[in-house]
């Protein structure tokens, strides 16, 4: 079609014939504009000789302008050339003029992958001889972004005057302005920087808040709600989600989530109380009766489970007491080896890994033995933070015990140790039924002499005769697969030594004790670079699926496992992948196999002697082959959640994208438990569902109970999600702390303010973002959301900038515990609940400023009458009068 434009229109018009005044031309490294055009030229002219010639298409001239012609026309307008290098004068005559500024990159900002803290650290450096200016996108954004640098302790300013002469310590604050930059820069002589939103925030990295506690943490995912599923209304009690519903109230628009009760109340609930609504997961397989809007019975079910948690109150003190009477000789700091030994990791530590191995570390110098918990997904990186403990414990002249569920494992583990502490003079030891009889003894008897550091093991470990010298660190690795003999004597050895837990989808009582503080809880939910989620399949069995689904891996060079889980049939299964996929080497492995034969097998594939292993779920725990990417499960309706999400954790480990079939029979009839465990093994495939999945678990077998199956019709009532809050809400009761009752005031704005769905069209992605922002409990918080979200979906809309702007207004008046903040048609009223301090300083201030324009309608409550009615208007007075209340109550308590 574009050949025949010259049909259509005769003359050919650019962009020169529009211009009638001399105009300013940029010329972006011309040179490379000559050749940039000569080259696009030639390739016009080849694509056009190619042209069927018959049909009379029109030549390139008539359809481009010639490169000279706008050259002449360049020619009679003033023009800077704009180049890193200096053209040849005699080509391009001009006269030379030098702007030379640094990108921030080039001293280390906007980098992906940089936490904010170093970046922040790395402005704090500019700042002896710098002025740096940080530019944001709106007047919002601004004040959040001084309250954010604020949070972390650096002085900054809103820009509102000429750049200081002198300033008084010698180095400047940080000034925060509004504009639209689309790169920052550093001047020549590094005197002024100024540094944009994206790059501050390090163009994509996620920055999330604090969660208030474990429990938050593990289950504060409403994003992850369907139409239909069942919520705990804090207030309200049970209901169903039907979803986010968009309402129009007194001329002003909001999304509001809709909750059907008992009979056929329904509620639509604010945004600003979302934080009042969890996904409701029960302890039974029954579904629980919806509440009614308005009754009695809610009330009563809390207390009745509040009464049932202070019974077994008793048991968690005295758990409680004797872990924090213990004591044993705390270990010093880390030590030169100790970081060479960090410095051996070849790849770079995740947040969450560094966070975990910081918290682990403070415990091993702490004279109170360890018990943590360290929750992190199948191939997170628990193993490393358990080799940095255990590096630890050797330097301090104490043995390790690592407790592993399977043979297999054991030996991948000593393995790994024994690469990963090579360098250094540690001895590592293994009991398994690998050792014939002869190495066992030997290394009983070096481990009582203690010239072995460090042994891996199964329950071979936990075994009478198994003697230390001096044992310091035990680390049980899955703990769920270990029953309840082994756990008694781990029991006897806890008030000796330190215990390090590691977990991918941890069993009920492991995640209550975290959630109760009767262990410690560290999670690892940041994903390795480059992981990819793998892709999940639920189908019936087809010969053909299988076939091609393990050719299209060995194309790729990759390597598969095939999981039959009854070791009697698994000679004829083995004969027949052989006749499905000739080309492929299977091999096959089970426990039931010779120690010798099963090691030399599994050595084989990992050493990518075979395509494809035939196994039972012996494969399932820890198991690392980084080339297998490829997983088919025959008859996987026959195993838990649990143990198909390890079976998956097998795959997908080297950064390729993978993939699993999860093969049902083809019957129609699956029991009800086995069509909830597919449904949820799809619905949780994402990184990071290990701990989703152990709480999908806990709703289908039962959640069971902290301290004995009584609880379990507790947490059936309330469900669980709101029954282990109460449980942290009475244990911190029991350590003496005070537990704050969760404020929420009252927003009535005059104000449309939601995420529209052309700019986040996902609805749980909404939903998940007003999560977000309801839970953000300071300004700077705000700031950090607001930057992630600008950087995930782009320049924000008009209405969710409001929706920013209202946050901002209840993160204020929750820090002032307002109780209603109401803005109506210029009119302003606020009202101090009867339990909060009042600002007297700051009520004296705000009639100096406003005065006849305020009326203070009772001791607590008083309304301003703005000079403007529209909130565009308001929102800045409101905003400022609320911060100098904050910045008042403040000044107050500290006097």
């Amino acid at each position: 079609m574009e050949w025949d434009l010259p049909r259509y229109y005769p003359q050919l018009v650019t962009l020169c014939d529009y211009v009638q005044n001399p105009l300013t031309v940029w010329l972006s490294r011309p040179v490379d504009l000559n050749t940039t055009a000569a080259s696009f030229w030639n390739t016009l002219l080849e694509t056009w000789e190619e042209l069927d010639t018959d049909h009379g298409h029109a030549e390139p001239d008539q359809l481009y302008e010639m490169w000279d012609t706008l050259k002449l026309f360049i020619s009679m307008c003033p023009t800077i050339l704009w180049d890193s290098v200096a053209p040849d004068s005699t080509t391009i005559p001009h006269v030379p003029m030098s702007l030379t500024a640094q990108s921030p990159a080039s001293v280390g900002l906007g980098v992906r992958g940089l936490p904010f803290k170093e970046t922040l650290t790395k402005l704090d450096q500019l700042r002896t001889e710098t002025g740096i200016f940080l530019v944001a996108r709106s007047a919002g954004q601004v004040e959040r972004l001084v309250a954010l640098l604020h949070d972390h302790g650096f002085p900054a300013n809103t820009w509102q005057c000429p750049f200081p002469d002198h300033v008084e310590d010698g180095r400047f604050p940080f000034y925060c302005l509004e504009g639209e930059l689309s790169a920052g820069f550093i001047s020549h002589d590094g005197r002024l920087a100024f540094v944009t939103e994206e790059e501050l925030f390090g163009k994509g990295i996620r920055h999330r808040p604090q969660t208030k506690s474990p429990t938050a943490k593990f289950f504060a995912v409403v994003d992850d709600l369907k139409e239909g599923d069942l919520v705990v209304h804090l207030q309200h009690g049970i209901g169903r989600y039907l979803g986010l519903r968009r309402l129009e109230v007194q001329d002003c628009t909001s999304d509001y989530v809709l909750l059907q009760f008992g009979g056929t109340d329904t509620l639509y609930v604010p945004l600003d109380r979302l934080n009042q609504i969890h996904r409701y997961r029960g302890a039974e397989q029954r579904s629980p009766r919806l509440d009614r809007l308005g009754g009695t019975a809610w009330g009563k079910i809390k207390a009745k489970v509040k009464k049932g948690i202070e019974d077994m109150t008793e048991e968690l003190v005295e758990l409680y007491a004797n872990r924090e009477v213990a004591r044993r000789t705390a270990y010093h700091e880390d030590t030169l080896l100790v970081h060479e030994f960090e410095a051996g990791f070849e790849y770079d530590e995740t947040p969450d890994q560094q966070k975990a191995i910081e918290e682990i570390s403070r415990d091993m110098e702490s004279p109170k033995p360890m018990d943590r918990l360290v929750c992190g997904d199948v191939g997170y990186g628990k193993t490393e933070v358990a080799m940095r403990a255990a590096f630890k414990a050797v330097q301090a002249n104490r043995q390790v015990a690592v407790l592993v569920p399977t043979t297999l494992l054991a030996q991948q583990h000593y393995e790994t140790f024994s690469l990963r502490f090579a360098p250094f003079p540690v001895k590592i030891g293994v009991l398994s039924r690998f050792q014939t009889t002869a190495e066992i003894k030997a290394t009983l008897k070096d481990l009582a002499a203690g010239l072995i550091d460090i042994v891996i093991g199964t329950h071979r470990v936990v075994q009478k005769d198994v003697l230390f010298k001096q044992l310091g660190l035990v680390i049980i690795d899955e703990e769920q697969w270990f029953g309840v003999r082994h756990k008694e004597r781990l029991k006897q050895l806890r008030t000796q030594v330190d215990v390090l837990t590691l977990s991918a989808t941890p069993i009920p009582r492991t995640l209550q004790m975290a959630f109760s503080g009767v262990r410690d809880l560290s999670i690892i939910e940041t994903a390795p670079p480059g992981r990819l989620a793998v892709e999940t399949q639920v189908l019936r069995f087809d010969p053909t699926v299988v076939r091609e689904a393990l050719r299209h891996e060995l194309a790729r060079g990759g390597q598969a496992f095939y999981v039959h889980n009854r070791v009697e049939t698994m000679e004829e299964t083995g004969a027949w992948l052989q006749d499905l996929v000739p080309e492929a080497r299977v091999l096959m492995a089970h426990g039931q196999m010779h120690e010798k034969l099963l090691e030399r097998v599994m050595l084989q594939f990992i050493h990518h002697e075979a395509d494809v292993l035939l196994a039972s779920a012996i494969i399932q725990s820890g198991l690392d082959v980084p080339n297998a990417n490829t997983m088919l499960v025959d008859r996987a309706d026959m195993f838990g959640l649990s143990q198909l999400y390890q079976l998956r954790g097998r795959v997908g480990r080297g950064g390729q994208q993978a993939f699993a079939y999860l093969f049902i029979p083809n019957e129609e009839t699956l029991s009800t438990d086995a069509q909830k465990r597919m449904i949820a093994i799809q619905e949780f495939a994402e990184l990071g569902s290990g701990f989703r999945i152990a709480a999908a678990d806990l709703e289908i077998r039962g959640a069971g109970n902290l301290l004995g199956k009584q609880q379990s019709g507790n947490i059936a009532s309330v469900g669980l999600d709101l029954y282990l809050q109460m449980v942290e809400d009475a244990v911190k009761k029991l350590k003496g702390h005070e537990v704050q009752e969760e404020w929420e005031p009252t927003l009535q704005l005059d104000v449309s303010a939601f995420i529209p769905e052309a700019y986040v069209e996902d609805a749980s992605q909404r939903l998940g973002l007003y999560k977000r922002l309801t839970g953000s409990e300071r300004l700077g918080d705000l700031a950090l959301l607001y930057g992630e979200t600008l950087d995930r979906f782009g320049v924000l809309p008009k209405s969710m900038e409001r929706l920013f702007e209202v946050m901002q207004i209840r993160v204020l008046a929750k820090t002032l515990k307002l109780e209603y903040v109401e803005a109506r048609q210029g009119v302003v009223t606020i009202r101090f609940h009867d339990q909060a301090k009042l600002p007297e300083h700051g009520f004296r201030q705000l009639i100096d400023v406003w005065k006849e324009c305020v009326e203070f309608l009772s001791p607590r409550a008083f309304r301003v009458t703005m000079t403007k009615q529209e909130w565009g208007d308001m929102y800045p007075q409101v905003n400022t009068l609320l911060q100098s209340l904050v910045q008042s109550m403040a000044t107050q308590e500290e006097t």
